[in-house]
């Protein structure tokens, strides 16, 4: 069976982490931009990180550019932006692709193991959610209409 923790992603400094690393935690994976109408869910990403981190909750954000450009910073730009203006403390890797000819494998296994609205694969636009349990098993997927604090019942239950 597979799981999100045969993956790996890019840092922004270009290093690569294997999920691994977040084994038995309960994750919720992002893919965000800066500049989008959605951009105020990182504060709601943030609440959830701070509340249920010490329970076993870990958000982890992935910048992408590919709907509207809404994401057109350097990683560090990114990164800065976050902890300015929302005081993101999750981590938040370097920009990738979500849909498409080089679409990251992690997003290819999470849209693969979660289909979207009417069994579509590619995701619509910033901040869809990816909820997983303590075990790597995708467990759902939420569009960006869905806030963050909306999700914290179904968090706490894989808590």
């Amino acid at each position: 069976m597979t799981t999100i923790y045969e993956h790996s992603v890019p840092t922004k400094d270009g290093a690569e982490v294997s999920l691994s690393d977040y084994e038995g935690k309960v994750l919720l994976v992002v893919n965000t931009a800066s500049r989008c109408g959605f951009t105020p869910q990182f504060a709601g990403l943030q609440r959830l990180h701070e509340e249920l981190a010490g329970d076993g909750l870990q958000v982890l954000g992935f910048p992408c550019n590919q709907f509207g450009r809404q994401d057109p910073g350097s990683n560090d730009d990114i990164q800065s932006f976050c902890q300015v203006n929302y005081g993101v403390s999750f981590p938040m890797f370097a920009k990738l692709d979500v849909n498409g000819r080089n679409a990251h494998p992690l997003f290819r296994f999470l849209k693969t193991e979660a289909k979207g609205t009417l069994g579509t694969e590619a995701i619509k636009w910033n901040f869809t959610k990816f909820l997983v349990d303590r075990q790597g098993r995708v467990t759902g997927r939420y569009g960006p209409g869905t806030k963050p604090e909306a999700l914290r019942p179904r968090i706490r239950a894989l808590l």
